[in-house]
This record gives structure tokens, C-alpha cells and sequence, in this order.
């Protein structure tokens, strides 16, 4: 399933508290993808790392009571009132006698004396064990009292959500122009980075802090490997050879028109950027000037970035022109 799928499956399992186990290479992307369920329902996000728990971390501690009696003071990371989701990530990492401390808490939300709320659903994930990260087999228990979701990724779905966390366009262009690079995690291979949308996010944070030129390429690899971050500053050059945005809606008639698919690709998401019903004249009038394919691209684009544009007469216009190609 690819995330947009898997966020509305759980907003389903979350409203009949149906506990769910969530299986993905690294970096993909399932706890973000978690956490922003958890922002859309309004609801609290309680994210433990079952790997860094002992057994007796989430019974608590034992205090006496006024009459003599003990009673277990539950942990402060479980939750005692609201609504939320109880996020149990790499619970297959964990020991076998932390995920069968866990058992309690996941199949009769309880743990002795303590009880899950009940506006409170759990959620857990963890790698594969095909994808060489350090996991324990799953209790057959456990397992057949969880729903299991397989975690895909996919270039459009993480281009949407890109363009809401303000990843760089050069980041965003690159990946539409290599697709089969957005996640290239070979568990064969003993590469200490590789490609996935987690680090593909960490490459755009460091672009946009700047760095020295005489390290960037270097910062880059130590994210998304060697390959990929060859081939990234490859076309970062074609990139910053551009002509700036501002200088093509200024002049689409003149402004040049790329003759490499790197650097179509490149131009289409930097405009996009700028969609707005002001500048769409000039969009429109640029995209015409292209091979039609990226002329499609770079409309698509800007209707994703302003979906008022749709409204303009320069859109409307372009939109039957090519009516033969959208349909």
C-alpha cells in the first residue's frame, strides 16, 4: 500500500481501535506517515520506541499505598486520559520479553493494573526481516490479533506530500527525472546510506542551510550513497545554469526553452512553484513553447501548487487546447 492508502486505512483501525502493525523497508516513511494521521483525527501521538524499553519499563514501578498495600505506578509515556494514538515503533526490534510485555497492552489494552483509554488506539511498526535490520520474530499470538499493512512507496504520493513540507525543487525535479531512485534500498548490498524518502528529506534540509561548496557533494553522499549522489550533482548543475523563474515569467515569448529532459524537468518544477492566478498567462504561455509532455507537467504541477488557477482564462484556454492529450 502506498502512504496515502495506509493513512486511510488507519484513520479506519484508529476509530474501531482495531490494533495494527505497519511493515516497511527503512526509511519509507511510517512514522511520519503515523504521526500525520494522529494531526488530521486532532488526536495525541504517544511515540515509543519498544526497542529501547526493558520489560519492566512499561509495568512501571511498585509504591505502598495508605494501607500498606502496593500498588504499580504506570509509566509516564502511557497515556491516563484523552484520545491518541499509542505508536509502538520498532516493536519487532525489541527483545522477545519486551514485545511479550507488550501482549497485554496491545490484545486487552491493559497492562495489570493500568488501562489504555478508551478514546486510545495502538499502532506499531517495524522493518522486514528481509530488509536486514535487526528484528525478532513476531509471536504467532501476537501476530494474528494485529492487522498487517505492507508500506510501498511512490513518487506521486511523495511528491504531494513534498510540496506541503517545503522539500527543495531541486530535490523534487531530480526525482521525478530518476523515479527508481526515491527508494533504492538493496538489503544485499552493505552500502552504510542508500536512497529513501527519509534521506532524500535530509539532502533538501541541507541545501537549504547552505553549505560550503567544497562539502556538499560529500553531505549528500553520506545521505543517499554514492550512486545517487552522483547523479544529483550532475543535474544540480544543469540546475543552476537555469534561467530564474522571475526572468521566464518576465519574458516566456524569449526565455529559453531546455533541450535536455533533465533540464525540462528542472525548469517545470521551478515554475510551478510560482503558479498563481497572476502569473498564469505567462505559464501557459511558456508551457506551449515546450515538448508537450513537460507542457502537461508543468500545468499539472501548478494546479497541485494553486488549485485556484484552474479558474483563470489562460488555463481554461490551454486546457482545451489540449484537450486531445489530457483525456
Amino acid at each position: 500500500m502506498i502512504p496515502s492508502q495506509i493513512a486511510r486505512a488507519l484513520a479506519t483501525l484508529v476509530a474501531i481501535r482495531r490494533p495494527v502493525f505497519l511493515w516497511g523497508a527503512p526509511g519509507v516513511g511510517k512514522s511520519r506517515v503515523v504521526a500525520q494521521v494522529a494531526h488530521d483525527l486532532g488526536m495525541d501521538l504517544r511515540d515509543v520506541r519498544a526497542v529501547l524499553l526493558d520489560p519492566v519499563d512499561l509495568r512501571g514501578l511498585p509504591t505502598i499505598d495508605a494501607t500498606g498495600r502496593a500498588r504499580w505506578c504506570s509509566p509516564s509515556f502511557l497515556p491516563d486520559d484523552g484520545r491518541g494514538i499509542l505508536f509502538l515503533d520498532e516493536l519487532n526490534a525489541a527483545p522477545p520479553l519486551v514485545q511479550a510485555a507488550c501482549y497485554q497492552l496491545i490484545l486487552d489494552r491493559q497492562l495489570g493494573e493500568y488501562r489504555l483509554p478508551d478514546g486510545w488506539a495502538v499502532v506499531a511498526a517495524g522493518n522486514r526481516e528481509q530488509d536486514r535490520a535487526v528484528t525478532h520474530r513476531m509471536p504467532t499470538a501476537l501476530a494474528n490479533r494485529m492487522v498487517h499493512l505492507d508500506f510501498e512507496t511512490d513518487l506521486e504520493d511523495w511528491l504531494g506530500w513534498a510540496q506541503s513540507a517545503n522539500i527543495r525543487s531541486e530535490v523534487t525535479a531530480f526525482l521525478r527525472f530518476r523515479p527508481r531512485l526515491l527508494h533504492d534500498f538493496d538489503p544485499a548490498v552493505v552500502d552504510r546510506a542508500f536512497p529513501s524518502p527519509r534521506t532524500w528529506e535530509y539532502v533538501s534540509d541541507m541545501l537549504a542551510a547552505g553549505p560550503d561548496e567544497a562539502v556538499e557533494y560529500d553531505l549528500v553522499r553520506g545521505a543517499v550513497g554514492e550512486g545517487a549522489a552522483a547523479e544529483f550533482a550532475g543535474f544540480l548543475r544543469v540546475w543552476r545554469d537555469l534561467p530564474e523563474p522571475d526572468a521566464v515569467l518576465a519574458a516566456p515569448h524569449e526565455a529559453p526553452v531546455p533541450d535536455e529532459p533533465a533540464a525540462a524537468y528542472a525548469i517545470c518544477e521551478a515554475l510551478a512553484r510560482h503558479a498563481a492566478p497572476g502569473t498564469m498567462e505567462a505559464l501557459v504561455c511558456y508551457a506551449d513553447r515546450l515538448p508537450v509532455e513537460f507542457g502537461v507537467l508543468l500545468m499539472r504541477d501548478s494546479v497541485r501548487a494553486d488549485t485556484t488557477v484552474v479558474e483563470t482564462p489562460s488555463f481554461a484556454r490551454w486546457a482545451q487546447a489540449n484537450a486531445h492529450v489530457l483525456l
